[in-house]
């Protein structure tokens, strides 16, 4: 999406209807270009806070490196209620999969508190005896044991499938780091 700012007396005449009474008092907006994909009207229109607030959101910083995250286009998405790591109680979060990290948050849309690497992730199975809940997956690193239920058992199995696809795409045995560039050893 390519920023840019107008005036009211700039916008085209198919998106002056959508406009609300609160929404012209503004002197500027920032329209952005749709994806091409989409079927939706060519523009999308926010005002200047929105747009700071849609940036905000997309970003996930981690408080013990600093390092930040962008969390939008996520692999995959959904809510789980997931077991908290001081009181032990089951709290529902909108989880993000994003490459080899799993965020989540409170609310989707909200920015993210917490996150797994799974890159130090050594296992995900169906949990359902240990936490003694029904649709329980179990995300297992070498400190800590996440405990997360689904709704469906569908869910279930297509959150630990694609959990499993991204411990496998960040371990050393996918990126082939054994030295050997694809010769065998049948000469």
């Amino acid at each position: 999406f390519w920023p840019q700012t107008i005036r009211l007396a700039d916008l085209s005449a198919d998106l002056l209807p959508h406009i609300t009474a609160a929404t012209k008092r503004r002197k500027s907006w920032r329209v952005y270009s749709a994806p091409k994909k989409k079927s939706h009207s060519p523009h999308i229109l926010e005002s200047r806070c929105d747009a700071r607030r849609v940036k905000a959101m997309a970003l996930y910083t981690d408080p013990a490196t600093g390092i930040r995250y962008d969390t939008s286009n996520p692999d995959h998405s959904g809510w789980l209620t997931k077991q908290s790591a001081w009181l032990r109680d089951w709290r529902r979060r909108h989880f993000i999969l994003k490459q080899s990290k799993l965020f989540f948050s409170k609310h989707e849309g909200s920015p993210p508190h917490g996150m797994i690497d799974l890159a130090r992730c050594m296992t995900v199975k169906s949990a359902e005896f240990k936490a003694r809940r029904r649709h329980a997956l179990e995300v297992s690193t070498q400190d800590t044991t996440y405990l997360m239920c689904a709704d469906t058992e569908k869910e279930k199995d297509d959150w630990i499938g694609a959990i499993g696809r991204a411990i496998v795409r960040c371990s050393a045995t996918f990126t082939n780091d054994d030295g050997m560039d694809g010769a065998s050893d049948d000469d």
